[in-house]
């Protein structure tokens, strides 16, 4: 419980102070690092990978098949136009 602080709003000194203040007693604590059981990153994915990515890997797969078959298109189409256009321009 922290102090309650009191002011009088006629007064131009500092507030009032609760001095039945008492503190929280810590018992059992010793100034170390608490202990933590949690997993380490590589054990985490190594849970995940044998679990939940089994399911979802086709599905990623036909994904990252339609943006690869996308991707290529463009950059196919924009390199037949720039051959055409060497094939149109006079030679020196």
């Amino acid at each position: 419980m922290k102090p309650t602080i009191m002011t009088d709003k006629n007064a131009a000194k500092f507030p009032f102070v609760d001095y039945q203040y008492q503190t929280s007693t810590l018992e059992k604590f010793t100034g170390r690092c608490a202990k933590t059981s949690s997993k380490s990153l590589r054990d985490i994915s190594r849970d995940y990978f044998d679990g939940e990515a089994n399911y979802d890997f086709l599905s990623d797969a036909a994904v990252f098949g339609m943006l690869i078959v996308t991707a290529t298109v463009p950059i196919v189409l924009g390199a037949n136009a720039v051959i055409e256009l060497f094939r149109v321009l006079p030679l020196f």
